[in-house]
């Protein structure tokens, strides 16, 4: 180990270095002279200390295109620098003009980023210049990059289609999905069904759930089924889509494969009472019930511990503590919702449904946010 020791530091010492070894010692010519000595511990004794350089100012000479400027000592140049005038006022213009509507038409400017838009200049006045544009919230200097190149060159929106590998089935044209102005995110458990219908301005409209007594009962008698999923299913309000939440529970468990068969046969009552159409295959008409997967959801909110998903509830009390606490929150909760909900996804709490209605809001929020960040 100590041969090791001695030769790193002889090649670490001698190769970015001129002259007579000592203390003082000077770059080697045409060395960055930015790299300088840092020290390792040895993991075998403790005590000695092997060099190596540091590389963190090689990072200062990467930059965006936009951001070069002539002098290279001066500041990047800002983004009204990387446009003409002629298209700086047309940028400018348009986003300091067009409707909510008519935002939402831009690239990237869909959901919540156009209000945002609105929202800013509605406090601040119009923009001023393009730098001005990456102060509003979620709208970043690469995300106002792909803007702008959207406004000065707007081009016919392609019907873009969402590969089933994604989070959603059966597979359907984006611009359904974007054109939707709310869903209902649905997810069914051993002995309720929950639900949680989400705006495309991010407000919860409703959230609640329902026990369903027969589930698992005996012999999962047909009619018994029906009714507690028919009660559930009159109790649901009005939406473009609704979206199921898809189980994945693993076939080589047999101990739950009553679950799994319970778990299908609401799935599929769902989709036969909320569908309630039968359409030719080919027709341009989209379907109203959707899948979404179970394990996109956790992977989305860091809630997957493996191939197992662990509890919501405390991403939940994020949310609703942010909906109050924060100008711009990532949902917005009306007040008798966090009223009634306040206090049901505590660790200590035993309030049943509480899983189920935080899986129900995650599912709503993802669906939301996985479409804007595959329309990018």
């Amino acid at each position: 180990m100590w041969v090791v020791r001695r030769v790193l530091s002889s090649v670490a010492h001698s190769r970015p270095y001129t002259g007579p070894p000592g203390l003082l010692r000077y770059p080697r010519p045409g060395s960055p002279s930015e790299m300088e000595l840092r020290y390792l511990q040895c993991t075998c004794c403790w005590r000695s200390r092997i060099p190596v350089a540091g590389f963190e100012s090689l990072n200062s000479t990467i930059s965006p295109p936009c951001e070069e400027d002539d002098d290279s000592e001066g500041p990047a140049a800002p983004l009204d620098a990387c446009y003409s005038s002629e298209q700086r006022d047309a940028i400018l213009t348009l986003l300091n003009n067009a409707s909510l509507t008519e935002l939402a038409g831009v690239k990237l400017l869909r959901g919540r980023k156009s209000a945002n838009i609105v929202e800013y200049r509605s406090k601040h006045g119009p923009f001023k210049t393009l730098e001005s544009v990456v102060n509003v919230p979620l709208l970043k200097h690469k995300s106002a990059l792909v803007v702008f190149e959207s406004i000065l060159n707007p081009g016919k929106r392609k019907r873009v289609r969402i590969q089933l590998a994604k989070f959603i089935r059966p597979e359907v044209d984006r611009s359904w999905l974007e054109d939707a102005n709310s869903i209902v995110s649905l997810v069914c458990a051993t002995n309720r069904i929950a639900w949680a219908h989400v705006g495309r301005g991010m407000t919860v409209m409703d959230w609640q759930h329902l026990d369903c007594p027969n589930f698992l009962k005996g012999t999962y008698m047909a009619s018994s089924y029906l009714n507690d999923v028919s009660a559930a299913v009159s109790l649901l309000p009005s939406a473009d889509f609704y979206i199921i939440e898809k189980p994945s529970i693993s076939v080589q468990n047999t101990a739950l494969f009553p679950v799994m068969a319970h778990l299908r046969a609401v799935e599929a009552m769902l989709f036969a009472l909320l569908e309630a159409r039968n359409f030719p295959q080919g027709t341009n008409i989209p379907p109203r019930v959707l899948n979404m997967m179970r394990t996109a959801v956790g992977r989305h909110f860091g809630l997957m511990v493996g191939e197992s998903r662990t509890s919501g509830a405390q991403v939940v009390r994020r949310l609703m503590t942010e909906s109050v606490t924060q100008k711009m929150p990532r949902i917005n909760f009306p007040p008798e919702l966090l009223v009634k909900y306040r206090n049901w996804f505590q660790m200590s709490s035993r309030r049943g449904g509480g899983e189920e209605l935080c899986d129900a809001l995650l599912q709503a929020l993802a669906f939301y946010e996985l479409l804007s960040k595959s329309s990018a």
